[in-house]
């Protein structure tokens, strides 16, 4: 496929619709374009991540290298997946690349190599780690995002049931790396604790609640 673009601005989305492949015109608040927005974000914060695994203290690591290949295959998938989603039924067309099990089934054995590295959980884990797993996480979230909008779709039989799957594995597998960068950085994972206690005033604080006193 030749791809050439000339121009960035076309003035074509200036009344509020935008174009699906195979010419249709919708508006850009559709449930197809937000589920296609939402999974262009999601691709857009793993390049943060990628890019923080490039930078100190993480660059040249085995560990960086390891979590930035699958990233770099999941971005270029996340691209397939939009043209997926941006496709209507009636649209498709011979040779469409399409998510399918084998990609689904991928992404739980990347989860499978990296679990055993990771100690069994006993608490909730928040974000945190260092930067590069704190921003796995927000890709966790945004990603759960993607899956709920395309869930919508699915439900409508707009799209293949495969789109909304690979979503919530990719969920999994993001918290599931972000737990082992964190780790294999040698960083404390952040867990929930119940009950837990505001830290005590500081000097400042205790001296305005003697004087109120």
């Amino acid at each position: 496929m030749t791809i050439r673009i000339d121009r960035v601005y076309t003035r074509s989305g200036d009344d509020g619709r935008t174009g699906l492949v195979g010419g249709k015109r919708v508006a850009k608040d559709d449930p197809r374009i937000a589920c296609y927005g939402d999974v262009d974000e999601l691709n857009s914060v793993l390049g943060v991540v990628r890019c923080i695994l490039g930078a100190a203290p993480y660059a040249g690591t085995a560990a960086a290298a390891r979590i930035d290949a699958v990233l770099a295959l999941v971005q270029q998938q996340l691209f397939d997946l939009g043209s997926e989603l941006a496709t209507p039924p009636e649209a498709a067309y011979e040779g469409m690349i399409r998510i399918g099990e084998a990609d689904v089934a991928r992404m739980e054995g990347w989860m499978d190599e990296l679990a055993p590295d990771l100690p069994a959980l006993d608490s909730f884990v928040l974000p945190g780690g260092g930067a590069a797993a704190a921003m796995l996480h927000v890709a966790r979230t945004v990603c759960r995002r993607a899956e709920r909008t395309v869930t919508a779709l699915v439900r409508g039989g707009d799209t293949s049931p495969h789109t909304a799957r690979y979503l919530n594995r990719l969920g999994d597998l993001l918290f599931v790396q972000s737990r082992w960068i964190a780790i294999a950085g040698g960083h404390v994972e952040v867990l929930w604790r119940k009950g837990l206690e505001p830290p005590p005033p500081g000097r400042a604080a205790r001296a305005r609640t003697k004087k109120r006193a």
